[in-house]
């Protein structure tokens, strides 16, 4: 039963991971698309900036959403090691649970293999 309990945690914590990773990229892809935005919206607009300003403001963009990039692949990867060990946690688990089932079930088998010798044993005594 507590296995049971603690396959069930286990994969609702991986979901939780994935669902978090999914976000992770959802973000990182909607950086992206804001980035080459504004991109576009400073080669079409003349706020009056002279082109050396635009290119340092650029540069500082770009340098700050390869930052939040390499932020979001840190974490990305981060949650994947975790998922990951929550999925061999997972399969310990049910290769535990297994192993017990089959313990029992040779615990039953030679109970039975010694009820069949006895009936065995009292047939050739009648």
């Amino acid at each position: 039963m507590r296995l049971g309990l603690d396959v069930d945690i286990h994969k609702l914590e991986a979901e939780k991971l994935r669902k978090g990773k999914n976000k992770a990229e959802e973000d990182l892809d909607s950086l992206k698309m804001d980035y080459k935005k504004l991109r576009l919206s400073i080669r079409t607009a003349d706020l009056g900036k002279m082109s050396e300003q635009w290119r340092q403001e650029i540069k500082k963009s770009l340098l700050e959403c390869r930052n939040e990039e390499m932020r979001l692949k840190a974490r990305v990867t981060e949650l994947e090691k975790l998922f990951h060990l929550y999925r061999s946690c997972n399969s310990m688990i049910e290769l535990r649970a297994s192993l017990s089932k089959i313990e029992k079930l040779k615990g039953k088998i030679e109970e039975l293999e010694d009820a069949l010798q006895n009936s065995e044993l009292r047939v050739e005594l009648l």
